[in-house]
Formats: structure tokens, sequence, C-alpha cells
């Protein structure tokens, strides 16, 4: 009996140590925070895919997020998602995304997002993806998203399908 619960005990410290490993890691430039940078698997054929992160700024003046790179895509740009009267609208952000001083701004599914175009290859779940943000003050910053499943909600979320709401139209 005291066997099986010091091996459930390790089995459960392992189950931590290896997802507390996997989060996404913290990035400071300048006054900014990037975190919980993320992405969503593509199934093959795919050739777009989508991009989320935490932008915090704890300094007391604005920065913006006004380009991104990588190489999976020669083209990723920062694009808003938003409801009007039960239609989903997607568009480019332009002038690039402010981050005020003192706030935070969450890209996230169905809201501030990157849009990574013509995908050279799939996104594979547990994979990583490189990308280098721009910012106007705090210069280019590279930032890694970790690959969650197809329908993922958020980081570490597993392979949930995304939802529509009832009257919901695309």
């Amino acid at each position: 009996m005291r066997r099986m619960i010091v091996t459930s005990f390790c089995i459960a410290l392992a189950a931590c140590i290896a997802g507390a490993s996997a989060r996404a890691e913290e990035v400071k430039a300048g006054d900014l925070v990037i975190s919980q940078a993320w992405s969503r698997a593509t199934p093959n054929g795919a050739k777009i895919g989508t991009g989320y992160f935490t932008i915090e700024n704890k300094g007391t003046t604005a920065d913006k997020l006004v380009g991104v790179s990588g190489e999976v895509s020669d083209k990723i740009e920062v694009h808003e998602m938003s409801m009007n009267n039960g239609v989903m609208k997607m568009r480019p952000v332009d002038g690039g995304l402010t981050i005020d001083p003192g706030k935070t701004v969450k890209l996230a599914p169905n809201g501030y997002h990157l849009m990574i175009m013509d995908l050279k290859s799939p996104l594979k779940q547990g994979g990583k993806v490189p990308v280098t943000l721009e910012f106007e003050k705090a210069g280019k910053v590279a930032v890694t998203l970790d690959v969650q499943g197809i329908g993922a909600q958020g980081p570490g979320s597993g392979d949930g399908m995304m939802k529509m709401s009832p009257g919901m139209k695309m």
C-alpha cells in the first residue's frame, strides 16, 4: 500500500513538472512582458494559422505592436475579430496594436490574434512556432508559440473543438 502511494505521488509530481516546463515562457522587452504564447494545430493542406499571446505594459508610456514575421510564413498580420448583429467580422488592425501604459492586451480566440497566412507547412500539435514581434519602442522581440490541439481555446487546453453560439453566422 505504501509503495502504491509513493508511486502515485512520484507520477503526479512528474506530471506537474512536465506541465510546468511545457508552459510558454515570459519574454521581457523594455517595459513589455509577453506571456502565454500559443497557436492551434492546423490540418494538412491548411494555408492559414493563428497565434495568441498576452502583452502587459508595465511602463509609463504606450507602445505599439507594428509588425510580425516568422519563417513559418511570408505574411503574418495582427487581426481583430468582432461580432456585429450575429455576424463574425475579421479585419487587419491598421496602424498597429497599441498597448497603453499599465494595461494588458490579450490576443485570444474571438478577439485580437495573429493571422498566419500562406503557411509553408502545417502547424503540428506539440510543435513550436518562432515568430518575431516588432514594437515601436521595444523593438524586435523573439517569441515562441506553443502549438496546441486543433480546437484549443487556450494554452494547455487540449483539443476541444471551437464552439459557435446559437445564431452566429460566418
